[in-house]
């Protein structure tokens, strides 16, 4: 989606420095007469981005509502620092509250791959309500956000393969391919495909698939469209379930948190956890549909064949129980941590 590197991402988006003075009026500070508690939110995205416009803004809105105007939160018109370092932002007292990516700081979170392995769902909105519940009654134990308060995590849509000058009626067009990759499972899923991952920020994606770089990429569509890669990129590969996601996380610094009356806490928590996490999936189920729409008649999209499906599940297989296996270094049950993502992701589903 976004990159591991601040300085790369905000370099790839030629909006992002009249972003910090919109974003400074789009924040939802309430007057100092009403406001008792103001939270400064971390960003490192620019203003026209889904996550910002759709989750994050809406959900200082609800905060705000919630609390009476007791508590608002401001969104910080300039980035403070690279997109990794926003968890312990967070941690530190650096910002309030942050958002990010948990893959963005590899090896520190152990449980959270759980959301991203392959096959979890079609819909962001089912797969972040079902990794919030489960995140909740069995992740949380692992102890890995214990310096922080949790609001939410969730997921973007599934990940698919797209490619330029290749054919992807056959697994052959994807074997040997140069995919660019944000890292995480995305890389491993590239190299059990028999690509070459190529790592790079998603600032840079345009510009290497312009000069040759890459071959192609995996994204979910909204991000095909938002970094304008509809212009370039030409044949899809559409496998149900996804092949992979990616997992987000919302967090409050712990000293803020506890600073707050049980009144405003109660309220707070009332628009977060799996009302955030349901929040951020329906934004990001719109975007990928509007994402799509905008690739209809540039981007030929091919639906994985059974005989397709069959290849990447097999090829996937110890991809998935390299991540259980990850995960269960944690302390926890992962298998039964997944078969309850994967339950609850089914039931949201409906």
């Amino acid at each position: 989606m976004v990159t591991e590197t601040g300085k790369n991402c905000l370099a790839g988006i030629r909006d992002c420095a009249l972003g910090a003075v919109a974003l400074l009026g789009l924040s939802l500070a309430a007057s100092p007469a009403t406001a008792q508690t103001q939270l400064r939110m971390a960003n490192w995205l620019p203003p026209t981005h889904p996550l910002v416009q759709d989750v994050m803004l809406p959900y200082a809105e609800k905060v705000r509502e919630a609390t009476d105007g007791r508590v608002t939160i401001q969104l910080v018109g300039a980035p403070l620092g690279p997109p990794p370092a926003h968890y312990d932002f967070a941690v530190n007292g650096v910002a309030d509250i942050t958002y990010g990516v948990h893959g963005y700081t590899p090896g520190r979170f152990k449980t959270t791959v759980l959301a991203e392995v392959p096959f979890l769902g079609d819909s962001a909105e089912a797969i972040s309500v079902g990794y919030w519940r489960t995140y909740e009654k069995m992740l949380a134990q692992a102890g890995e956000h214990d310096d922080v308060k949790v609001l939410a995590v969730f997921t973007h849509g599934p990940g698919h393969v797209f490619t330029k000058g290749r054919d992807l009626s056959s697994m052959e067009g994807v074997q040997g391919a140069k995919l660019r990759v944000g890292g995480g499972i995305a890389g491993d899923v590239a190299s059990a495909l028999g690509a070459v991952p190529v790592l790079a920020p998603s600032s840079q994606s345009y510009e290497m698939l312009a000069g040759g770089v890459a071959d192609g990429i995996l994204f979910p569509y909204e991000s095909v469209t938002f970094f304008k890669l509809d212009g370039i990129l030409d044949t899809g590969l559409v496998v149900p379930g996804g092949l992979y996601n990616t997992s987000f996380f919302v967090v409050m610094n712990k000293a803020r948190w506890d600073a707050l009356s049980d009144e405003d806490k109660k309220a707070i928590d009332g628009v977060s956890g799996e009302a955030l996490a349901r929040l951020a999936g329906q934004a990001w189920d719109a975007a990928d549909a509007q994402g799509r729409a905008a690739m209809e008649g540039k981007v030929e999209f091919l639906d994985a064949s059974q005989e397709q499906i069959d290849t990447i599940s097999t090829a996937l297989e110890p991809v998935v129980a390299a991540k259980l296996q990850e995960a269960a270094a944690a302390g926890i049950d992962a298998q039964a941590a997944l078969d309850m993502l994967k339950a609850e992701t089914a039931a949201a589903s409906k």
